[in-house]
């Protein structure tokens, strides 16, 4: 029987099944790892906006080996990497110990990284390499000045943070919490902390020049105020929306300095990006301090921890233990 947690109208739970419950998909895996994203948080705990059938295995990660496989990608014994691609929306996810999924999006552990880790850094740490890869993408260098990160403290804040300052980027990471999670932040290589309340309120549409660019995962009126701060011709990496999914901002920033707003899909983003922004975690990320911001948990868990995610309680990266 397998093991994982199932989301029903009513709620999510602990249960076990058959794999007649999980029939879609071309590739079986028995599930070594998943992690906890804000998405998850928000699955586990009842709240709308990301399972959009039920019943449903909720998890949007998955790390594990292959035990079963039509796809010619992939042979058994093969260790896989599938973020996104409709887990926990509207398909079965990665919290149960064995899953079917589809083979065409997954990638491989990428060399310099374990499966492990890549589990630990999980859709945070991709979706953050997506962003930076937007950003340098543009032709933005450590040269053009710094760079802001929103929700710093969280998944794709912290790994973004890294890579950045990994980079040689000047990051100005921004924190509701600086006095609790400063040293946090400055370790990562954050070189400036920002008060989570000089972004929160609503403010003139254009404002003085401060940053080339933003990766941004709370939206509302920080994001607005990020995007009015931007230099002219920088790029504004727009990937969550904890705090808000409104956007309380004019044109003006666009027509007078050129900014630009990227949207950055890690869902259904294609097969390259993925392997690509993979290819960058191994290069970019300390491991040691990746290792250092990881807590572990079981699946028994996980809908606790979501709440406590939610909440505000938990930063870093939660790595979840299926094996």
């Amino acid at each position: 029987m397998i093991q994982g947690i199932v989301v029903r109208e009513n709620g999510a739970a602990i249960e076990e099944f058959d794999e007649s419950f999980i029939p879609d998909g071309d590739v079986l895996v028995d599930v070594d790892w998943s992690d906890l994203n804000y998405k998850d948080g928000l699955a586990v705990t009842g709240r709308p906006g990301v399972v959009r059938t039920t019943p449903l295995v909720a998890g949007i990660d998955l790390v594990g080996t292959v035990v079963e496989s039509t796809n010619p990608r992939w042979g058994v014994g093969d260790t896989l990497i599938l973020n996104g691609a409709g887990l926990s929306e509207t398909k079965h996810g990665g919290y149960a110990t064995r899953a079917r999924v589809d083979g065409e999006r997954a990638v491989a552990v990428p060399d310099g990284l374990t499966a492990e880790q890549c589990a630990a850094l999980g859709t945070a740490g991709y979706t953050a390499a997506l962003a930076v890869m937007r950003i340098v993408s543009e032709g933005l260098t450590p040269a053009d000045g710094p760079v802001l990160v929103t929700g710093a403290t969280g998944g794709v804040g912290s790994i973004a943070t890294m890579l950045l300052a990994t980079a040689g980027f000047h990051v100005a990471a921004v924190t509701g919490r600086a006095e609790e999670h400063g040293d946090y932040l400055r370790d990562l290589g954050a070189a400036e902390l920002i008060d989570r309340s000089a972004l929160s309120e609503a403010g003139r549409p254009l404002q003085k020049a401060s940053w080339c660019a933003v990766v941004d995962s709370v939206g509302g009126e920080v994001l607005a105020n990020a995007i009015a701060r931007t230099s002219p011709g920088g790029v504004v990496a727009a990937c969550g929306l904890a705090g808000s999914t409104s956007l309380p901002t004019t044109v003006m920033p666009f027509i007078l300095r050129g900014v630009t707003l990227a949207g950055i899909d890690s869902v259904w983003a294609p097969l390259d990006d993925r392997a690509d922004a993979w290819r960058l975690l191994a290069r970019g990320v300390d491991t040691d301090r990746l290792a250092a911001m990881t807590t572990r948990i079981g699946l028994a868990d996980v809908i606790a921890a979501g709440g406590e995610l939610l909440a505000g309680r938990r930063h870093g990266r939660t790595l979840v233990e299926l094996s």
